[in-house]
């Protein structure tokens, strides 16, 4: 259970590393910011030489294919920004502004593991105000085939129950939740890796995916098993990194969730598409000080639509 209070880092953050996708080198940092503030990216480096803001909102969302990417591909955007987000999320920080220097976060090790470390080294610091929750009053669902991803009203907290079901023998059927806390998220989701289908990776190259992939930032699977040599690190390592990329796709709603998620088969559109269904009629949600508080004014939208491309699975 998250604190009643906002929280931030108590100063800087710095990593560096290549981007899964585009193979470019970029550099972060994540800095403190203020009661209030939220995620916001701060993008340089952009085509025409201006500095961006881009905050964290579902409704600014321009991408959810093989990644979530938020702000205009032609002025500036960030894409792969879902493991930082889980991160922030996982760990209970409302507040912070995260500077990079260009178009995609760096992959590290493929999961949320090295950026909980960078902010555990930083450590947390509390804003001086109280935490706001963005609570669930009524069931909002989203379908696409066989693949669905809910919301729905609970008591207190935020539970996850997410289930995967790939053709792939060495992937298989898969189901797990957990409710989420920071210790619970450092436990169980930060260090689950993504993952990707070895008779994909020409496919995904052709297409400008995946260029900074490698055994050393993602699970690679073949046929009939794991091509990493050190293997799995869970036995449920694929759910486990489906969770953490949910974590950090409804961390897109800008204020941390009272309620239940449950997907299957579901991904990054999935995810950010029931945040759209459940801002779509404000009786589906409240924004209360603390669980079990007296309802406030609903969150107003902010941008015009959302842009979600085609579905696509795990990298």
């Amino acid at each position: 259970m998250r604190s009643n209070s906002q929280t931030t880092l108590k100063g800087p953050a710095i990593l560096s590393g290549v981007g899964v996708h585009s193979g470019n080198r970029a550099e972060i940092t994540l800095r403190p910011a203020p009661a209030n503030h939220g995620i916001c990216f701060l993008r340089t480096g952009t085509p025409f030489g201006n500095d961006r803001l881009i905050k964290a909102h579902h409704a600014l969302v321009s991408a959810t294919e093989l990644c979530t990417v938020i702000g205009d591909v032609e002025t500036g955007a960030v894409a792969t920004i879902e493991h930082l987000m889980s991160a922030l999320y996982g760990l209970g920080i409302d507040n912070a502004l995260i500077e990079i220097d260009g178009p995609e976060l760096p992959i590290l090790d493929g999961s949320a593991g090295p950026f909980v470390q960078a902010i555990d080294k930083v450590g947390l610091a509390a804003c001086g105000a109280p935490r706001r929750w963005l609570k669930v009053l009524r069931p909002v669902r989203i379908e696409s085939g066989r693949a669905f991803a809910e919301l729905r009203p609970i008591d207190r907290g935020f539970r996850l129950d997410v289930e995967i079901d790939f053709e792939s023998p060495v992937i298989g059927r898969s189901r797990k939740a957990l409710d989420l806390s920071p210790a619970s998220y450092r436990r169980e989701i930060a260090g689950a890796r993504t993952f990707g289908m070895m008779r994909d990776v020409e496919r995904y190259w052709k297409a400008g995916f995946a260029l900074g992939a490698s055994l050393e930032n993602t699970v690679a699977v073949g046929e009939t098993a794991v091509v990493n040599p050190e293997g799995l690190r869970f036995p449920d390592e694929f759910v486990r990194h489906k969770i953490l990329d949910a974590v950090g796709d409804l961390a897109l709603a800008g204020l941390p969730l009272q309620g239940a998620y449950r997907s299957y088969c579901g991904g990054h559109r999935m995810n950010v598409g029931v945040l759209s269904a459940l801002f779509a009629d404000r009786a589906n949600y409240a924004i209360i000080e603390a669980p079990g508080t007296r309802r406030e004014a609903a969150l107003a939208e902010i941008g015009a639509g959302l842009g979600i491309a085609a579905f696509a699975a795990d990298l």
